[in-house]
């Protein structure tokens, strides 16, 4: 096989029958083995190992995921002890109110109750295994990312009017206390603790096809491992390490690479059994890096920059569906068109390519990103006033923001940037439908002044008078290199909402098999919010370590299950 036709997705195999193998196939045994070891993972991980559980976690790399890549911000309220030092007041219905709008029944209540309920004692709990958190917020509380020094925001749409309940807005974006991108020392911590805790490390080992018994219950997995020590081991780790490193940088490089990657899996990697007594947990992730998968449920995201990690793959997903689990959301995708900061640029207007205004720009990116993406077409506009572009340019200079916010907010107003003396002029620069624009900017000059009511319900604040020529379009589409429009997905395997067990197509459990964080539907399915989905590893995570810990062997069945057909099965190990 040619190198540039190596697909670098985790293959997944049909299911072993556990009644065709001796005790001497099996090359270890736990209590709990949990496959993916990102926050997700560490989370369930330590939750079982709390209870006295023998636990292995999987990891098709060295862990950390798209966990360790991320800002490591932790969506939480409800009253936390940042929110309090930094002068807020919160409640868990004040918290309930807003994701209730923001989750769209993707859960139910109940469960959406609870998790607002459990989230000082979840921060708590992370705060307990080595987090920090801190209560400083950045000028004006609202960014994409805060800068160095500020570790409380507005992370979501709180501050929107739309979004607003009766009780006043509260930040609940708690990044975690460091330099940089938090997310690599959450990750370190959480990593520190398992270990600490007696949690089993198995990495670079890929899960590739469960182990069921005659019933349907899953009673362990067949990972294919790396040569621990070997020289193609370390060239495995370093490669894909790169990978993940100049991932933002350089794109096609490293999808080279993971092809080099997966090729030494194909060399190298050797099958070993582990049997799970009381089940397995899947958490690896997502699948925005499995392209096939993205062409089959979410076409209209084939092109966007891929947030992740190359774990990323689906693979938790197809484990679970090998065994008979039900999906769900698959199409939806998170897509990050973020135009703030600047601070001032979301006082502009966004339009699609006819000249349209179709959202309020004062919206969290994620919020923005969908419409861009599902409803038009991936194109799109920043159009600003010769007033506005120098404000913006000012801030971008001098605003003390990170380097990934101010060079590409810098080149979209500098390089890529359409001009014009007068609306229909920039129109016309542009390809858009005559006096489209200019009607646009009209109805939201008359906004901004006062005398009318904004179309979109942006609020007073985040109005500005655009008519001080030139006018200026910046090219916010997705297919613009200089301005990525990143991507995630968020649907998965559907789960018991009150123990994370994976459940089939008539809505049973599947004994001995439970989900967590992206590879499982939860809080943040619907729609994104910065640290949403980091809250829902703790949450998830720690609900599936605990009640996998309490299915016990009962008959020669466990509690949760249900006697199911036996899945048909390949009984002989399969190299490529």
């Amino acid at each position: 096989m040619s190198q540039s036709r190596v697909d670098s997705n985790t293959p997944i195999l049909a299911p072993l029958l556990a009644h065709t193998l001796t005790e001497q196939d099996w090359h270890d045994s736990c209590d709990v083995l949990v496959i993916g070891w990102g926050a997700a993972g560490a989370c369930a991980a330590l939750e079982a190992r709390s209870q006295g559980c023998e636990v292995i976690v999987a990891d098709r790399f060295t862990g950390g995921g798209a966990s360790a890549k991320s800002g490591g911000v932790v969506y939480a309220g409800g009253g936390t002890q940042q929110q309090q030092d930094a002068g807020f007041t919160d409640s868990p219905q004040a918290m309930f109110d807003y994701l209730k709008h923001e989750t769209q029944g993707v859960i139910s209540d109940a469960t959406l109750r609870k998790f607002c309920a459990d989230s000082v004692s979840n921060l708590h709990w992370l705060e307990g295994h080595g987090a920090r958190f801190a209560h400083s917020v950045p000028p004006g509380g609202k960014t994409s990312y805060p800068s160095d020094g500020y570790f409380l925001y507005y992370s979501g749409n709180e501050k929107v009017p739309s979004y607003a309940g009766l009780q006043p807005p509260a930040p609940r974006g708690h990044r975690t206390v460091g330099k940089g991108q938090c997310g690599a020392v959450l990750y370190a911590q959480l990593k520190d603790a398992c270990l600490r805790a007696g949690v089993q490390p198995l990495l670079q080992s890929a899960a590739r096809r469960m182990v069921v018994d005659a019933t349907g219950r899953v009673v362990g997995a067949e990972l294919w491992s790396m040569p621990a020590g070997s020289r193609e081991a370390h060239l495995h780790a370093r490669l894909a390490a790169r990978a993940e490193r100049l991932q933002n940088f350089a794109p096609g490089y490293c999808d080279r690479l993971r092809q080099k990657v997966t090729q030494l899996e194909r060399d190298h990697a050797q099958p070993i059994l582990v049997r799970a007594r009381l089940g397995v947990i899947l958490s690896t992730g997502g699948f925005i890096f499995n392209r096939d998968l993205i062409r089959e449920h979410a076409p209209k995201f084939r092109r966007n920059f891929k947030v992740g990690a190359t774990g990323c793959d689906g693979s938790g997903l197809r484990l679970g569906q090998s065994v008979g689990a039900q999906s769900d959301r698959l199409s939806r995708v998170s897509a990050w068109r973020f135009i703030n900061p600047p601070y001032c640029w979301p006082k502009g207007i966004v339009v699609n390519t006819q000249g349209q205004r179709f959202c309020n720009e004062e919206v969290y990116g994620a919020t923005l990103g969908q419409p861009l993406c599902e409803e038009q077409g991936g194109q799109a506009w920043l159009v600003l006033d010769a007033r506005l572009r120098q404000q913006a340019i000012r801030q971008a200079l001098f605003g003390g923001y990170w380097w990934f916010q101010s060079l590409p907010a810098l080149a979209l107003m500098l390089l890529r940037v359409r001009k014009g003396q007068s609306p229909d002029q920039l129109a016309q620069a542009c390809g858009m439908q005559p006096g489209q624009l200019n009607g646009a900017l009209r109805a939201y000059n008359a906004a901004a002044r006062g005398e009318a009511e904004d179309a979109f319900g942006k609020s007073k604040d985040s109005r500005q008078v655009l008519d001080k020529g030139p006018f200026y379009a910046c090219n916010i589409s997705v297919d613009n290199p200089i301005f990525p429009l990143g991507a995630l997905t968020l649907g998965g395997l559907k789960v018991d909402e009150k123990n994370g067990a994976v459940l089939d197509d008539l809505g049973q459990p599947i004994a001995g098999l439970f989900s967590a964080g992206r590879t499982a539907i939860g809080v943040a399915s619907h729609l994104y919010i910065s640290g949403l989905s980091l809250a829902d590893c703790v949450f998830s995570g720690r609900r599936a370590g605990l009640a996998i810990s309490n299915t016990r062997p009962v008959d020669g069945a466990v509690e949760l299950s249900k006697h199911r057909p036996a899945v048909s099965c390949a009984s002989t190990v399969a190299r490529f």
